[in-house]
């Protein structure tokens, strides 16, 4: 595992884990809870895939998508599980769902994105 691909997902799921360690999120009321849920696990997710690709958007396919999903949907299981413990917040699976599902959406664009860039 390199530090090069692996470091980014772990800085990553680090920032989740101190925002996720706060009551209150700043700017929080700006924006719904579910779309910041989603575009930060979009984000999470494409770093992921920057990692189970190798860096290579000519490796990035259906194990290498599948494989960072995953990632970033459990990581959003255990950040869950993680705010339950956290006075003032509370775990809640419309979270984990939209967690998943911005994950999701990240991929199916990067996954679509790495089609259009590989040579035909």
């Amino acid at each position: 595992m390199s530090l090069m691909l692996w470091g980014p997902v772990a800085a990553y799921m680090a920032a989740i884990f101190v925002l996720s360690s706060q009551a209150t999120l700043p700017g929080s009321s700006l924006t719904p809870d579910w779309t910041q849920h989603g575009i930060a696990y979009a984000g999470l997710s494409l770093v992921t895939l920057r990692a189970t690709a190798g860096g290579r958007w000519s490796r990035v396919g259906g194990w290498t998508v599948s494989l960072a999903w995953a990632i970033a949907a459990l990581y959003g299981v255990t950040d869950e599980w993680h705010q339950s413990f956290v006075p003032g917040r509370m775990a809640d699976i419309r979270d984990v769902v939209a967690d998943a599902a911005g994950a999701a959406l990240g991929l199916a664009a990067a996954w679509a994105w790495s089609i259009i860039k590989r040579p035909s």
